[in-house]
């Protein structure tokens, strides 16, 4: 996608933002991919992969190691997934002692999306309702939600909260950088629960908006605050010179630019960190949590930042 590219000429082109990228300023980083489509034919192979592997192994981690990137020595592929291996190695592995805390899986039953009713995961076409079938995929995840941390200097002490699904509230991807809150406040009104955010929306239409507090228009005779959000959309003249993401893929084989995908040891080190909650949630026996489809996964999810006195952005 245009706007996941466009993370790096962000960061590293803006004097305004590289110097905040950091535990000093930044309190907690999302990335939330969520689908309202279900396994939409692919039974076979979802029924026995899951939203971890399917999702969280390539995309979301893809995504935060972009995010988490140190500055490439050079802007050539190379250079780029060096960094990038570097973050997806410093991510902590999950273990017995700590996947129920910061796991949580969710499989969904039936609901509505909009107007329409669904079913749910195990009633799906390709399932089928026997006895054996319902017993061999009612552990599948269709949602998991983790908190992950990079062990580094620049992101010790910051969670990255990673969630995808399907059959939920709406489709949309984004990412959240949700900055530290002033240690004081000069406005009576300043609303405790603000926080500067940059979202970066990915799906379903691309944009970076970055969340402020602003003066209510007025001739009050106290200065009374309201929450803005400035647009730094990625096409702010209406060029419309965007491609399909599948189109720059393909153009970037036919350059021989291999900068979009991934490279072997980066694949190793996706894998091992997955692999480690795999293994955990099969030590513990961490199953799965029903969650009605139309809605954002299992209410449980909501503790993984609540826990740390923060709350999802809602797209």
């Amino acid at each position: 996608k245009e706007t996941v590219q466009n993370l790096l000429t962000l960061r590293f082109s803006n004097a305004l933002f590289n110097p905040l990228w950091s535990n000093r300023y930044i309190d907690n980083v999302q990335i939330t991919v969520a689908e309202s489509i279900g396994v939409a034919g692919r039974a076979a192979f979802y029924g026995k992969t899951g939203a971890l592997r399917d999702m969280v192994q390539n995309h979301l981690l893809q995504i935060l190691s972009m995010v988490a990137m140190e500055p490439p020595a050079k802007l050539n592929a190379d250079a780029i997934r060096n960094e990038k291996v570097k973050v997806l190695e410093a991510l902590t592995p999950m273990t017995a002692d700590t996947v129920r805390d910061n796991v949580i899986r969710g499989q969904y039953t039936e609901g509505a999306i909009g107007s329409e009713s669904v079913v749910g995961f195990l009633e799906e076409d390709g399932y089928g309702t026997n006895d054996d079938n319902n017993e061999q995929f009612a552990n599948t995840e269709t949602f998991v939600a983790i908190k992950a941390e990079v062990h580094n200097w620049r992101w010790s002490g910051v969670p990255f909260y990673l969630r995808t699904g399907k059959r939920l509230k709406k489709r949309y991807s984004e990412i959240v950088i949700e900055f530290k809150r002033q240690p004081f406040s000069l406005f009576e009104d300043d609303p405790n629960d603000f926080a500067n955010k940059m979202v970066i929306t990915i799906q379903p239409d691309e944009n970076i908006r970055l969340h402020t507090l602003h003066k209510k228009p007025g001739l009050s005779g106290k200065l009374k605050l309201q929450p803005v959000a400035l647009d730094l959309s990625s096409d702010p003249l209406g060029s419309n010179d965007s491609y399909d993401a599948y189109e720059r893929l393909l153009l970037d084989i036919v350059n021989g630019d291999q900068t979009l995908f991934m490279r072997s040891d980066e694949v190793e080190a996706a894998w091992r960190w997955t692999d480690s909650i795999i293994h955990s949630w099969t030590e513990v026996g961490l199953g799965v949590m029903p969650y009605s489809s139309g809605t954002m996964g299992p209410n449980k999810s909501l503790a993984l930042p609540e826990r740390d006195n923060k709350s999802w952005h809602e797209g």
